[in-house]
């Protein structure tokens, strides 16, 4: 699979749906390169390093985990370089790294609502051998924003609650015009029965629609552009 070109600086790596592996983004500084979220495993960490190896890039020095879902982050333990997300993640990926991975185990999760059936099926789906599942969680955890210098471009992580989990971490390049929302903007499978709060959307798009991007990059779909990502956001505000 091949790296396609977002902008003059940023790259990604389709998703694929069959596990459940998210969109893999890259930005590519002066100094440094970053890359956005770790994957679901080392297959898809090696499969994304392979395409940035044959675009003739350079392995990221740091890898942003917008949050702490399984397919964005059991691929830490494979990456080049330093993590970052914010703290909540750091402390929920603490907790993970101590689960046991059986069948068993992960039903018994399921039943308490530790865990959700998807993700179980896309797990087993990723990993034949449910042993080589490897958990760690980030090198760094941040509570407030932190922006990284790559020397032409200023990459900000910036924690915010969202829709999707409470540990979400946007990143915003303004070089580039560009947000990353990881999957923000979804449902609450863990905390909210699978739909959206109002009051969490409405935050989230109040703190979206003040920041000046163009590009908008979610976890498993297409780029997306403002009037298409803000079209959205409104939409959900008044059916959710």
């Amino acid at each position: 699979m091949k790296l396609k070109k977002a902008t003059s600086r940023i790259y990604y790596l389709p998703g694929n749906s069959d596990t459940d592996r998210p969109y893999l983004y890259y930005i590519n500084g002066e100094k440094y390169s970053v890359a956005i979220d770790a994957g679901n495993s080392k297959k898809h960490v090696e499969t994304f390093y392979q395409a940035l190896t044959e675009a003739g890039l350079s392995l990221p020095k740091y890898t942003i985990i917008t949050h702490w879902h399984w397919d964005h982050t059991f691929g830490l333990y494979y990456i080049n370089g330093t993590s970052i997300g914010s703290e909540m993640t750091k402390d929920k990926l603490l907790k993970v790294s101590k689960w046991k991975w059986t069948n068993e185990k992960m039903q018994e999760r399921e039943k308490t609502g530790e865990d959700i059936a998807f993700c179980n099926k896309c797990i087993q789906k990723e990993y034949q051998n449910l042993s080589d599942i490897q958990v760690k969680t980030v090198d760094i955890g941040i509570k407030k924003p932190i922006i990284l210098d790559a020397g032409d471009i200023h990459i900000h992580l910036i924690p915010h609650d969202s829709t999707h989990s409470r540990d979400a971490l946007f990143i915003f390049v303004p070089e580039e015009k560009s947000l990353f929302v990881g999957d923000g903007d979804c449902e609450d499978h863990y905390e909210n029965n699978g739909a959206i709060d109002q009051s969490r959307l409405i935050s989230m798009i109040r703190f979206i629609e003040n920041l000046d991007f163009e590009h908008y990059f979610i976890g498993h779909d297409k780029p997306d552009c403002r009037d298409g990502a803000l079209k959205y956001l409104h939409e959900l505000e008044h059916t959710s």
